[in-house]
């Protein structure tokens, strides 16, 4: 794998477990996606972001998106922190992004990003999701649960128009519902982590090209620096799409 960018993984005393990140511009000449890694003292804010509008737009959104989310949590996260303040940051963050990308764009609707992001702190995961990338929970090999997308075959799918086996190649599947700069929307979960299990965040470089067997397999043993590489490897046998990864292995 050749042309990414690798963010080394990061080890802190209060969490056990590790993450690595990988973003890479796939087929195309500029990479419009963004990621996160910061360590809090006692968890770890991550995020992916894919951003929408071409060239220095899309780019541009992406990052302030990533960026309000480490300011707000930088500023506002106190260590201990429950999960409905860490829901309310969360949502702080993502209405900051949301309104700093509205006053930078050229027009309504030529500026936007997706954004996924993840508290991980004393045995759970608190998410937030705006767009189609998507947070997967993984463990002993199978995708338990994962981030629904904000997007017209995301709704299609719900609502039983579509099977699963149409999903990737659906002429709509790129067409969003909700992004930051465009239409605000945060859905939140939160999930337990159990010792082995992954989490992963993933643009739709990744999971237009994987499917959730294909992603339970390739990150059913090694650590995240292994399954990240391996991931972002078989994507792009298959995606001509930017593709960036983080991945976090309780241990």
């Amino acid at each position: 794998m050749t042309g990414g960018q690798a963010y080394p993984g990061i080890i802190s005393t209060g969490i056990e477990g590790t993450v690595w990140g990988i973003s890479h511009p796939g087929g195309r000449e500029r990479n419009e996606d963004a990621l996160l890694i910061l360590p809090l003292g006692d968890a770890y804010l991550l995020a992916v972001a894919d951003g929408l509008g071409g060239h220095e737009g899309g780019e541009l959104a992406s990052k302030v998106a990533v960026e309000a989310l480490r300011e707000t949590f930088e500023r506002g996260y106190t260590r201990g922190m429950e999960v409905d303040g860490v829901k309310d940051l969360l949502r702080r963050a993502y209405e900051e992004a949301h309104r700093r990308i509205v006053e930078m764009s050229p027009g309504p609707g030529k500026m936007g990003t997706t954004l996924t992001a993840a508290f991980v702190g004393n045995g759970r995961v608190v998410i937030a999701n705006t767009g189609d990338s998507r947070a997967y929970l993984v463990r002993n090999g199978e995708v338990v649960t994962r981030t629904r997308d904000h997007s017209v075959v995301g709704e299609l799918l719900e609502r039983g128009v579509i099977g699963e086996e149409e999903v990737h190649t659906h002429p709509l599947r790129h067409v969003l519902t909700k992004a930051l700069g465009i239409e605000l929307a945060v859905d939140t979960y939160t999930w337990e982590l159990r010792g082995g299990d992954v989490l992963l965040l993933s643009t739709d470089g990744l999971h237009d090209v994987l499917d959730d067997g294909e992603i339970g397999r390739l990150t059913s043993d090694g650590d995240p620096r292994d399954i990240a590489e391996r991931l972002v490897g078989e994507a792009l046998k298959a995606s001509e799409d930017n593709i960036t990864v983080v991945v976090f292995r309780r241990g």
